[in-house]
């Protein structure tokens, strides 16, 4: 049987619970808080492979990212607006003054999801957001697949549907240290892209679609340290969202992680306002897309069903 087990209490007064799953080598836990993967445990390996803590408290202050299914709308939307159909819509301004970071008060970061079904190895957690909350349209529904297979793979599936015109682009925001030190010095990172999207000064999408400099150029493994590069950046994948394929790779002194995702991009975030903890592994569509003719739109219509999936592979080495 799946482990169930209570999480604590929001400031709010509503229960979060946890949800443990298993298969071969691997155990994962889910929060009902977020959707968050809050622990990646490799049989073999002591530590939490995923950055994580153990109180409900610091999933709704600092880590509010941590782990999280951020949604409607991931990364940043420029002058908190975009043009949706015929009408430009105004969203929460939560960065700098005046952008939309993690689709602000409406970011499914912050709420409880439903459980929908949970077996041993794999859980189904949902939420619904109504129309018009932090400015996004339609009445839409998430649905967030996880599932643990033999012998060390987790796969996630998010769903989404709408009843009216929307921006839908929803992500896995873990971060991930392999070998449990205190930051990610000793990981090496590879990137199957040739192209990046540069970010200005407010890490903002520039709009330019750039071949991978020397610096950014992970097409082959290459060490990481702090600041060298400085990372919170789209690397692109393709130009529309394709079958699976394998995307990323890190790996550490007895681990590696292998991501393969159906996206048309991968966010990766080097967590230095933390530290250099751990490195952020995002696959999603390119980031505010609606504020750049050239990007793939995340526009999402009624009758239309959108699957965004993504596989974490770990192997011990």
């Amino acid at each position: 049987m799946p482990q169930i087990t209570d999480f604590g209490t929001t400031s709010l007064g509503q229960t979060v619970e946890k949800i443990t799953l298993a298969a071969g080598d691997l155990e994962v836990s889910i929060l009902t808080w977020g959707a968050v993967l809050q622990s990646v445990r490799l049989a073999g390996i002591s530590h939490n492979l995923t950055l994580g803590s153990d109180h409900l408290s610091d999933y709704e202050g600092d880590l509010r990212y941590h782990g999280s299914i951020i949604g409607p709308v991931v990364n940043r939307l420029t002058n908190a607006s975009a043009q949706i159909g015929a009408k430009r819509h105004q969203f929460d301004v939560n960065f700098n003054g005046r952008h939309t970071l993690h689709s602000g008060s409406a970011g499914t970061q912050t709420k409880v999801w439903q459980v929908v079904s949970v077996s041993p190895a794999a859980a189904v957690l949902a939420v619904d957001l109504p129309d018009g909350e932090g400015g996004f349209p339609g009445n839409r529904r998430i649905e967030a697949h996880f599932s643990v297979s033999a012998p060390a793979t987790l796969c996630l599936s998010i769903v989404s549907v709408t009843d009216n015109d929307t921006l839908m682009n929803v992500t896995n925001h873990s971060y991930w240290n392999l070998d449990g030190t205190d930051d990610f010095s000793n990981h090496s990172l590879q990137i199957a892209a040739d192209h990046y999207l540069p970010a200005d000064h407010e890490f903002i999408a520039t709009g330019e679609i750039r071949a991978v400099t020397p610096e950014m150029d992970f097409r082959r493994f290459k060490p990481l340290l702090p600041r060298s590069p400085n990372l919170d950046n789209c690397y692109v994948l393709g130009t529309d969202r394709t079958s699976m394929r394998d995307v990323l790779w890190l790996k550490s002194i007895g681990c590696t992680m292998c991501v393969a995702t159906t996206e048309p991009g991968v966010q990766v975030y080097d967590c230095r306002h933390a530290g250099y903890q751990g490195l952020a592994i995002e696959s999603q569509g390119w980031p505010d897309a609606p504020n750049h003719p050239g990007f793939p739109p995340i526009t999402l219509s009624p009758g239309d069903v959108l699957r965004q999936e993504t596989t974490f592979t770990f192997t011990r080495e």
